[in-house]
């Protein structure tokens, strides 16, 4: 780990993904404890709320890759962290005008749609700066980093919320992404990585190239059978996400414990962070120890079983607990994963990979959290929800058990194959 942070571009992009986390972190669980408490009965706002983070990713998921492989990549990073500022500043105006809701939907609605551009620009910036054996070191260290401000994210959201009020937590929006544009902008990248297709302007920009583009990013996960059925399991990946964004407040609020629900879900998310600390250290020794799609395959099965767990829950406490355990389990997954892609994919397809991983798993998402608007309470019960998530967990499982042993063994025979003609090739010139 010492290594990655010798890595002085490494360690400044990584400070900058941090301060954009936390400070979004903070701003989220704020902005949902402000809707729950001014318009308590209507439930479907805060709902409404978490789906406007990711649903814009429908708006722009044509351009967001294209960007990222066509444009310069740390530029585009930089970009959108003042464009960020900028929008906070207006949701803080609006918030303390007591503007028209929807209005501050409206604005949460384009700093999420910004948001998407920053991501596959860090991501594909980190592949250029590390070592391929150093992928699944950083998606580790990233893992941690996950756990720890949700850890304290969440819980200093509920603190900020209730010492100086939506209003503060916003200002801390805005501060968070200030630093994130500083620290991007002090960030030294090579040109290849930042250009990996050659300098271009907006001019040379139009829908047909874009969806060009778009076509190659799927034709190239088409072509990897890995990757496909990755993206396949991305899709329930975005339900369950969109499920669990809200299921624990929701269940705080109306079933497990309604006059104290601030305090814990404070501590789900206070349990869900220890859980990812600790799982990731966990996951390194997994990921040493056996095949990256076993670490997947059998986290995706234990997780399942969590669900449940969590759907019979009779008490905050054991909620609790069994979030905790779950967040263990959940880490090694999300190490799996994030040091898997890299090694699959080639530096200058990474943007147009990813957008069509992230559009997936938004879409699933904004559906899911559509869904819990829409159908809670007055067709289903939180408990069917849960048990729904369970369904998912257990159809990502089979999706995985199935397909992703057999897609490895191929493609590790294909390397290895071109290592064996790589040496031979050159042989033959050498002799000619």
């Amino acid at each position: 780990m010492k290594e990655l942070f010798q890595n002085r571009s490494f360690t400044r992009l990584f400070l900058a993904t941090v301060c954009s986390q936390l400070a979004s972190t903070i701003g989220t669980m704020a902005f949902a404890f402000y809707l729950l408490d001014r318009f308590s009965s209507q439930p479907a706002y805060a709902s409404i709320a978490e789906m406007l983070y990711s649903a814009p990713t429908i708006l722009v998921f044509l351009f967001i890759g294209v960007f990222a492989d066509r444009f310069d990549r740390k530029r585009i990073a930089e970009n959108t962290g003042w464009i960020r500022v900028v929008l906070s500043l207006l949701m803080l105006g609006a918030l303390a005008a007591d503007a028209w809701i929807p209005i501050v939907f409206l604005l949460l609605f384009i700093r999420s749609a910004v948001t998407k551009f920053y991501f596959p620009a860090e991501s594909a910036m980190i592949q250029g700066l590390l070592k391929e054996d150093q992928y699944v070191k950083a998606s580790g260290l990233n893992q941690t980093v996950n756990g720890l401000f949700t850890l304290f994210g969440t819980g200093l959201g509920a603190l900020v919320y209730h010492a100086v009020g939506v209003l503060g937590a916003v200002t801390v929006d805005s501060i968070g992404f200030l630093l994130t544009a500083l620290l991007v902008r002090s960030v030294k990248v090579p040109l290849e990585v930042r250009l990996p297709n050659g300098p271009s302007t907006l001019s040379s920009l139009n829908m047909k190239s874009v969806w060009g583009d778009f076509r190659i990013g799927l034709r190239y996960i088409l072509d990897h059978k890995i990757l496909a059925s990755l993206l396949g399991g991305f899709t329930l990946f975005g339900l369950i996400g969109g499920s669990f964004a809200m299921l624990p407040m929701l269940t705080m609020k109306f079933v497990l414990a309604p006059d104290n629900y601030a305090f814990y879900v404070s501590l789900y998310s206070v349990c869900l962070g220890a859980g990812f600390v600790i799982g990731s250290g966990i996951g390194a020794k997994l990921v040493d120890k056996f095949k990256l799609y076993q670490v997947l395959i059998g986290s995706l099965l234990l997780s399942g079983f969590c669900g449940i767990a969590l759907a019979f829950a009779s008490s905050p406490w054991m909620y609790l607990v069994t979030a905790f355990v779950l967040a263990c389990i959940l880490a090694p997954l999300n190490m799996a994963i994030g040091g898997w892609l890299p090694k699959l994919v080639e530096p200058d397809k990474m943007g147009r990979v990813s957008a069509w991983i992230d559009p997936v798993m938004m879409a699933g998402q904004s559906l899911m959290l559509g869904l819990i608007a829409w159908l809670y309470p007055s067709m289903f019960t939180l408990r069917g929800l849960h048990l729904f998530v369970v369904v998912l967990l257990f159809a990502a499982f089979l999706i995985y058990a199935f397909t992703l042993p057999r897609f490895s063994r191929e493609e590790e025979g294909r390397a290895q194959a071109l290592k064996a003609k790589q040496p031979a090739s050159r042989g033959v010139t050498m002799e000619s």
